[in-house]
């Protein structure tokens, strides 16, 4: 455009947006006129030009530095644990009593006044001890009889015995003197003292032997447990047909227990003789200690379909009252440092699966093959190696070649053997 040119021609006298053809822009050029644009939707370009070169701008620097630190904030945190080995077994538990290991009640062998009794219940006492005194009057006087019979049948024995020695001298020294049939008279004569003397001798036993009952000592040493009379009572003589016959006391042996429980039929074939089981005692505090099967019925209970079986207890201090109840564990079918996985690992269908954190942490499927399960952990076959991960948990929010952050957790698996 020449500067001498009149400024108003420079302006287009027809327009109706008030703004300049691109004819009048430039003079000389033949150039068909453009339509004209909006100063507004020139600036809603330039708008979107620059947001494009800012986003285009945030990818490339997110590519070139924050690709791995956006990646570890957005990985999901998954509690993983070592596959590792183990003792397993299955634990069993079992409702038991204790019980005397030996208990009985003492009657008296013959019919008496009970003269006296050294012992109530709660006395601890040793074999031999006397326990009580029955009184028979009529006992001891037949046994003062027996004695006086076997006085007299000593003494008639004794001059019969002498009678015969000397008609035998006398027929050594000179033959015929005596007649055979005086010698004979004389040694049968001999024999029947001598049987009598016997017999007298029996009778003595016998009655000292009876006299011996109205005694009454402890078989062995135990502790009274009950005591069922009073000096002055009338004592019958304990017989099976006599059904007023009563016990004087009873007496256990508590220092030495018999542990009972029933095992189930579906658990007969693991229970063996010398087998270590724990015993726990709620009722002393829960105290726990080791025991060993003593032995069993070796016969499964036709009602209850379990099998009796017995442990012995020492109990030298009394502590454990014959009565009490206890809870006997039972570790059974064994595994000896097998994989083992915990339930929470595993997901049970068709086919059991676990989920795996391999190497560069990302999830991985695996079908495992089980063995042994106990309430807390899986004996795992096959499927797993040992020190592999597995994860532990819900498996929502995570998929198959998901990349997670581990996070390792402590082992609950259940106590060794």
């Amino acid at each position: 455009m020449s500067d001498h040119e009149p400024q108003g021609e420079s302006l287009s006298p027809a327009l109706p947006s008030g703004g300049r053809s691109d004819e009048a822009l430039q003079p000389g050029l033949n150039i068909p006129p453009t339509p004209p644009k909006s100063r507004r939707g020139i600036s809603w370009i330039a708008v979107l030009a620059v947001l494009g070169i800012v986003i285009l701008g945030f990818f490339l620097l997110r590519g070139k530095f924050g690709k791995t630190t956006e990646t570890s904030a957005t990985d999901p945190t998954v509690a993983v644990e070592a596959v590792d080995r183990e003792d397993l077994s299955i634990e069993v538990t079992i409702p038991a009593e204790f019980r005397a290991y030996v208990e009985t009640e003492l009657n008296a062998k013959v019919s008496g006044f009970l003269k006296k009794i050294n012992v109530d219940f709660g006395d601890k006492v040793k074999e031999g001890q006397l326990l009580a005194v029955l009184e028979v009057p009529e006992l001891k006087d037949e046994l003062d009889s027996a004695i006086a019979a076997e006085q007299r049948a000593e003494a008639d024995y004794t001059n019969a015995h002498l009678v015969y020695t000397r008609l035998v001298g006398v027929n050594k020294q000179n033959p015929n003197l005596v007649a055979q049939q005086d010698i004979d008279t004389a040694q049968a004569k001999d024999s029947v003292g001598a049987a009598a003397v016997a017999s007298a001798k029996a009778d003595v036993g016998k009655y000292q032997t009876l006299f011996g009952y109205t005694q009454i000592t402890a078989p062995f040493d135990g502790v009274i447990t009950r005591r069922s009379a009073d000096p002055g009572a009338l004592i019958q003589a304990g017989t099976a047909s006599d059904v007023q016959a009563r016990p004087l006391v009873r007496i256990s042996d508590n220092y030495r227990l018999r542990l009972d429980f029933p095992v189930s039929v579906q658990y007969v074939k693991d229970i063996h003789v010398d087998d270590l089981v724990n015993v726990r005692v709620d009722s002393l505090g829960g105290k726990s200690f080791a025991g060993k099967i003593t032995r069993f019925t070796g016969k499964v209970s036709d009602d209850t379909r379990t099998m009796i079986t017995e442990i012995e207890v020492d109990n030298p201090n009394l502590e454990v009252i014959p009565g009490m109840y206890a809870t006997v564990v039972l570790k059974l079918e064994p595994r000896q440092q097998v994989l083992t996985v915990p339930t929470e690992a595993l997901s049970m269908g068709k086919k059991n699966t676990v989920l795996i954190v391999d190497q560069d942490n990302k999830i991985q499927e695996r079908v495992v093959t089980l063995g042994l399960e106990t309430p807390t952990r899986y004996e795992v076959t096959s499927g797993l190696k040992e020190g592999e991960r597995v994860m532990i948990g819900s498996r929502s929010g995570v998929s198959v070649g998901q990349k997670v952050e581990p996070k390792t957790i402590a082992s609950t698996g259940e106590e060794k053997l």
